[in-house]
C-alpha cells in the first residue's frame, strides 16, 4: 500500500474504482491507498469469518495498513467486517467496517429489515451488526433475509450488469412488508438506484460508509 491516510481492505478489485469515486467526490484529491485480497473471502467461506486464522490475516492486514500510514482503515468485505472493525491499531487510528453506518441507518429505520446477500456466508454475520447497532441505539428490529445465490455466481464470473439485474429482478418481485431493505455487500450498491423509486427505502453500504469514515478522518 503507499501512504495515504485513508486505506481499504478488498476481497475484489472491482470496488477500487467505486470507492475513489466515492472518496474523490466528497474529499477531492485525499490520497487513498487500496489493498485487495481475493483468497480471504474464499477462504472466509471454506474455514468460517471467526476463524481464527482468517481473524489473523485480517488483523494482519489492517495493521499493515496502518504502519503504512492510514489514520483510518476500512473493511469492505461484510463477511470480514467484524474482525476488522475489532483490529486495534493504537492510538491515533480507527479500524472501521464499511457496513457499519448502514446497519445503524436500518436500525433506526426498522423495525422491519429485509437483509439481502447474494452471498450467503454475508447473512449472518451482517444481520449479527444490525441487532448490535440496534442494542447501541436502544432500537428493536425484526430481520427476514433474502439470499440470491444465482446472483453470486454471475458476479464471480465477471458478469457485472447479469449481477444487478438479478438482485433488481428479486427485490421487484419480493412483496414482504418491511421497512427498510438492507444489500448486504458492497458490489450490490448499483442495484438500489435502479430499483428507484421503490416501495420502501434501500440502503447499500459504499456511500453511507464513505460519509461516516471521512468523518473519522477529520475527528
Amino acid at each position: 500500500m503507499t501512504h495515504a491516510p485513508l486505506a481499504f481492505l478488498h476481497t475484489s478489485p472491482v470496488h477500487i474504482a467505486t470507492f475513489d469515486r466515492l472518496v474523490q467526490a466528497r474529499a477531492p484529491g485525499l490520497p487513498v491507498a487500496h489493498h485487495v485480497d481475493p483468497a480471504l473471502l474464499s477462504d472466509a467461506q471454506t474455514l468460517g469469518a471467526d476463524s481464527p486464522h482468517i481473524v489473523e490475516r485480517v488483523e494482519t492486514a489492517m495493521r499493515q495498513a496502518a504502519a503504512a500510514g492510514a489514520q483510518v482503515v476500512v473493511c469492505t468485505c461484510s463477511t470480514l467486517g467484524g474482525a476488522a472493525e475489532r483490529t486495534p491499531l493504537g492510538a491515533g487510528r480507527h479500524a472501521a467496517r464499511i457496513d457499519r453506518a448502514m446497519a445503524d441507518s436500518a436500525a433506526l429505520q426498522g423495525p422491519r429489515v429485509l437483509v439481502v446477500a447474494a452471498l450467503e456466508s454475508t447473512l449472518h454475520p451482517t444481520a449479527a451488526l444490525i441487532e448490535d447497532s440496534a442494542a447501541r441505539l436502544q432500537r428493536r428490529v425484526t430481520l427476514d433475509f433474502l439470499a440470491l445465490p444465482q446472483a453470486w455466481a454471475l458476479f464471480q464470473r465477471g458478469e457485472h450488469a447479469a449481477y444487478l439485474e438479478s438482485i433488481v429482478a428479486a427485490l421487484r418481485a419480493d412483496a414482504r412488508p418491511v421497512d427498510v431493505v438492507v444489500l448486504a455487500q458492497a458490489s450490490m450498491a448499483a442495484a438500489a438506484e435502479a430499483l428507484m423509486p421503490y416501495r420502501v427505502p434501500i440502503l447499500s453500504s459504499p456511500s453511507l460508509g464513505v460519509e461516516r469514515v471521512l468523518a473519522l478522518l477529520r475527528c
